[in-house]
């Protein structure tokens, strides 16, 4: 892609409006947090801490929207304090040009190192930095700045406080990351009825297991319904595709099938069924149609073998995934543990206290690393900030921290939403800019309208933050017109400089990520690999229980199973932001790419397949499944180095094991036809890879010529 073609579109990105589904009640009580602070700070103490205490409660009612799975009060706490200490600090130097900036770079570092720790929590450190540069100028004297500090405090904590008494919706994140993994795996079931070998999108069932993670003060108040689902459903989805797949499952025509599709539809009616209580918090509501079919015929006089006995253990996962989403107390029914995971356990969220040594950890290993993205990002992010506030300093206009402060908050650790968020924030600052102004002008408004406007625009801000950039930062350019108007600065002494620096501060952002980018295109191939390496691993451990059911010094399925979907999110991640940069492929093309992925994804959908038809405990072992596990092994480790090379792998010893093998029994022949599966795919995979131009026949002979050359004369 292009450079102008970048820029075009990452500029209409920044300028788009979504239409998102609005939380009013959540705005309105953010909203209502700033301006008791607002107006408990005027009576008692004066605008100058109104405006203080004013950004704190703002910035912690911003940290409750963000997308955590952390509980919201926490959040307004950890945002509320961080900035009180960063505003004290940051007073302590402010009167010394060069401390302020060491303080400043230190600051700004560490913030842009904390994306390593999360979204979350890198974006509230970086909000605390851009923030920090405007409250530092409103103390007098260290026992003021202390003074400011504690009301920053007090607005984080009664933001939480609000959180608590006035919730909307509890759990609500929560009921719906658990109800769209199951309407994920009800569409899948439908699909599966037409397409037996239909994709599956294993995103809804990280997002559920990503909300699954809870605290421990979280464990004593989740509803029963949200324990318990989503173990099952993650269950579920391999007994669907073993099912439906006609290589390990029915025949594609015939009686069989047609039974199959019966159940594939009934589940899919129960399973939105399901979804629909989680989501709600209501009574399970089945269709009487849906569990006849269940019922009558019995599946055994249609159904025989491994299709029976799948569709006798998807039945029963059925009534187990209806009986928590009725909300049946685990202590009646206890719910079914995750595999890997004891009964009755929770998968734990570490407390915010325990979270401060894990996210110094991150980055620690971020630091060691060097060259990834979040550490470029720590130093772009620190060189702007640092040469934007000097230029600002020395510039002619005054209020110096508008360029680092936008530079700040526009700044990410990829290319297209550093590039998007520039465009949108200045874009949406000369909108809320012209509008602030142009209302100012027209009512004059005192200390107490002010504040009442500034209020407006933050509730304002609350309600659009998720409809894009253009909009939420229009607010927030009002949002501080008023509220810097509130403590005695005119118009005319903020709008010039804020249009001019924060166009500064942006046009720095983009320079230093076109000077110091961290393109995902060159890394395509080792998050390739990596994905390559991972769905080895997990079909060597299916392997490997098929070799010994005891399962006694087997690795954990589960485990690799996981470590599977992050490597192939992480990969579908890269894809998309490299969509974006202006960057060659680099040995990887959008077509290469695409089949290369279809061909992981079929590799690890027969394993699933496999891991589905798992033998129990005392089933005969297949000694030739020891020799495939361990192929397959060794061969994804060197084709992922081949990939990482930019050679095309080859999978002898994988053809070697399946040439030698003769299976005698019916689990043994299950196997060698998941291995003859596994091994198309991995061919597909080297097929993809290889780039090399097809041989032409010329004159008896055969000849390699390029795209665009022309073949000799015949």
């Amino acid at each position: 892609m292009t450079w102008w073609r970048a820029l075009k579109q990452t500029g209409r990105s920044g300028l788009a409006v979504e239409r998102r589904r609005l939380e009013p009640l959540v705005a309105l009580r953010g909203a209502a947090g700033l301006a008791i602070v607002i107006g408990l700070s005027l009576t008692l103490f004066g605008p100058a801490v109104a405006a203080s205490s004013a950004f704190g409660a703002f910035q912690a009612a911003i940290a409750t929207f963000q997308r955590s799975w952390r509980p919201r009060p926490e959040l307004a706490l950890a945002s509320g304090t961080s900035l009180a200490l960063s505003t004290f600090l940051g007073y302590l130097t402010g009167s010394h040009l060069l401390l302020f900036l060491a303080l400043l770079a230190l600051w700004t570092f560490l913030a842009g190192l904390s994306w390593a720790a999360g979204p979350t929590i890198g974006l509230i450190a970086t909000s605390n930095v851009a923030i920090m540069l405007v409250t530092i100028t409103l103390p007098t004297s260290v026992a003021a700045a202390a003074g400011h500090a504690a009301m920053m405090v007090v607005g984080g904590a009664l933001q939480a406080a609000l959180v608590i008494v006035f919730p909307v919706r509890r759990w609500g994140a929560h009921r719906d990351a658990l109800a769209d993994a199951l309407a994920a795996e009800a569409d899948y079931a439908r699909r599966l009825r037409h397409d037996p070998v239909a994709p599956f999108d294993p995103v809804p069932l990280m997002t559920a297991r990503a909300a699954a993670h809870i605290t421990p003060r979280q464990a004593r108040t989740r509803p029963a319904e949200l324990h318990g689902a989503r173990g099952v459903a993650e269950r579920i989805r391999p007994v669907l595709a073993s099912l439906a797949d006609p290589a390990l499952g029915v025949p594609a025509d015939g009686p069989e099938r047609d039974r199959v599709r019966e159940l594939l539809a009934a589940t899919g009616t129960i399973l939105d069924a399901a979804a629909r209580a989680i989501r709600h918090g209501d009574p399970v509501d089945l269709p009487p149609s849906a569990l006849a079919t269940f019922r009558t015929p019995d599946p055994g006089t249609v159904l025989t073998g491994p299709p029976q006995r799948a569709a006798r253990r998807l039945a029963t996962l059925l009534r187990d995934v209806v009986e928590v989403a009725g909300g049946t107390s685990a202590d009646e029914t206890p719910a079914p543990a995750e595999p890997g995971q004891p009964a009755n356990a929770n998968l734990v969220r570490p407390g915010l206290t325990a979270l401060v040594p894990a996210a110094l950890g991150a980055m620690r290993q971020e630091l060691k690393r060097r060259h990834t993205a979040v550490t470029r990002h720590a130093l772009r992010v620190t060189t702007v900030a640092v040469a934007g506030y000097v230029l600002g300093t020395y510039l002619p206009l005054g209020h110096p921290y508008w360029a680092p402060m936008a530079s700040v908050m526009v700044m990410r650790p990829d290319f297209s939403q550093t590039y998007t968020r520039a465009v949108g924030r200045f874009a949406g600052t000369l909108v809320g800019v012209t509008l602030a102004t142009a209302l100012v002008q027209l009512t004059h408004p005192g200390t107490h309208l002010s504040a009442a406007l500034a209020v407006t625009s933050a509730g304002l801000m609350y309600l659009l933050m998720r409809t894009g950039q253009i909009a939420a930062q229009a607010c927030v350019a009002a949002y501080v017109v008023f509220l810097l108007g509130m403590g005695g600065e005119q118009w005319t002494q903020t709008v010039p400089e804020r249009v001019v620096l924060t166009l500064i501060g942006g046009l720095l952002a983009m320079a230093a990520y076109a000077s110091y980018p961290a393109w995902e295109t060159p890394r395509l191939r080792t998050r390739l690999a990596d994905w390559l390496t991972a769905e080895g691993r997990y079909a060597a451990a299916v392997a490997d229980h098929y070799a010994d059911p005891a399962g006694t010094s087997c690795p954990d399925v589960r485990e690799t199973l996981l470590a599977t979907r992050d490597a192939r999110a992480a990969w579908q991640e890269a894809l998309t932001k490299a969509e974006h940069e202006p960057v060659r492929h680099r040995g990887l093309s959008r077509a290469a790419a695409a089949e290369a992925e279809d061909a992981l994804a079929q590799f690890g959908r027969v394993a699933m397949l496999l891991e589905a038809h798992l033998p129990d405990r005392g089933t005969p072992p297949v000694p030739a499944a020891a020799d495939l596990a361990t192929s397959l092994r060794a061969a994804t480790e060197q084709g992922a180095k081949a990939v990482r090379e930019r050679r095309v792998p080859h999978w002898d010893g994988v053809h070697d094991v399946l040439t030698a093998w003769e299976p005698q029994d019916a689990p043994a022949r299950v196997v060698r036809r998941g291995a003859t599966l596994l091994t198309k795919a991995l061919t597909d995979l080297s097929e993809a890879l290889d780039t090399t131009p097809p041989p032409m026949l010329v004159d008896g002979g055969a000849t390699n010529l390029r795209k665009g050359d022309t073949p000799p004369p015949t």
